[in-house]
């Protein structure tokens, strides 16, 4: 029977619903630890609650401690599960996927509902998640997104739905694989893996989303912020409002990294408008276009590479 690592750090998946109210929070120890006997039958696991915070509550300093932990512990188990909330999922399964270096697989799952709300789906996504790093398919799939019957990439998956049980999706290209009740398949496989090695979190790196008529006002407030780098979710193929133009280029001036991104769900950012604000414009003032990231995935990267004092061009991490 393989060995797994199951660290626990809270979120929906460890709360219970008060029957009266109807509302959700973190109670005294994580519901999932009275399961033993149902989850103990797929591997001999090791339980680790880590944290009991709400998803929101997590920052990119307890990713690196999660990260360094997995690290001080990987030796000893054949895979790790994590078990999170969904809010913040998707960084914490990118900021991870970036930062420990192995071929053993690591999963990560949460729910949408709660331990005791009717058609709770924290118990069987969990025993999901455990199959799935289990399989010998998993090895070298980096870390895994598995969630309602769906096996997705830390890179592509995301929430897309506030309450919905099927709310993680990769919409750029779909999941990697599917878990069914007798085996775990995969069809395709990510090409190639980035790594970065950071040992702490200094750097500040905001993220703003681009809208019609957006003025000087918010841009201009972050030129007065103490900040490293900035990540701007822009209009379809990678444009701004012209307001917008003179304040980055000041940023840019100050030696300020600005990445790009779509706020749109589907394809990638190029320089292809060529009129104030267009894409063209902007890169060809500095602004680093970043292809296949939504933009809190893009802020864990640029926080991560400017973390890791690279001496390549930032830009070339972005391609």
């Amino acid at each position: 029977m393989k060995k797994i690592l199951l660290i626990h750090t809270g979120g929906t998946i460890a709360m219970s619903e008060d029957q009266k109210t109807g509302t959700v929070t973190t109670t005294a120890s994580n519901p999932l630890t009275q399961v033993e006997t149902i989850i103990n039958q797929f591997a001999a696991l090791d339980e680790e609650v880590f944290y009991h915070l709400p998803s929101p509550h997590i920052t990119p300093t307890h990713m690196l401690e999660i990260g360094k932990y997995i690290e001080s512990r990987m030796d000893d188990f054949d895979g790790i599960v994590i078990t999170h909330g969904t809010d913040t999922l998707e960084e914490t399964a990118y900021f991870l996927d970036l930062y420990i270096a192995t071929k053993k697989p690591i999963v990560i799952t949460g729910a949408m509902r709660s331990s005791n709300e009717i058609g709770s789906d924290g118990l069987y996504n969990l025993i999901c998640a455990i199959r799935v790093a289990i399989a010998d398919e998993s090895y070298e799939k980096g870390l895994l997104v598995v969630m309602n019957d769906e096996i997705h990439t830390a890179a592509y998956a995301t929430k897309t739905a506030t309450s919905n049980v099927a709310t993680f999706k990769s919409p750029q290209f779909g999941p990697i694989g599917m878990v069914t009740k007798q085996d775990i398949c995969f069809y395709h496989k990510w090409i190639s893996y980035e790594k970065y090695k950071i040992e702490n979190i200094s750097k500040q790196v905001p993220l703003l989303k681009a809208y019609a008529g957006m003025d000087k006002s918010l841009i201009n407030a972050i030129l007065k912020m103490n900040i490293d780098g900035l990540v701007i979710e822009g209009l379809g193929q990678g444009n701004l409002p012209p307001t917008m133009v003179d304040p980055l280029k000041q940023l840019l001036h100050n030696n300020i990294p600005v990445v790009l991104v779509s706020r749109s769900f589907k394809g990638v950012v190029q320089p292809t408008y060529d009129y104030l604000g267009g894409g063209k414009q902007l890169h060809e003032m500095g602004i680093i276009f970043a292809k296949r990231l939504t933009g809190q995935k893009a802020r864990i990267k640029l926080l991560m590479v400017l973390e890791a004092s690279l001496n390549k061009d930032i830009h070339s991490y972005f391609n």
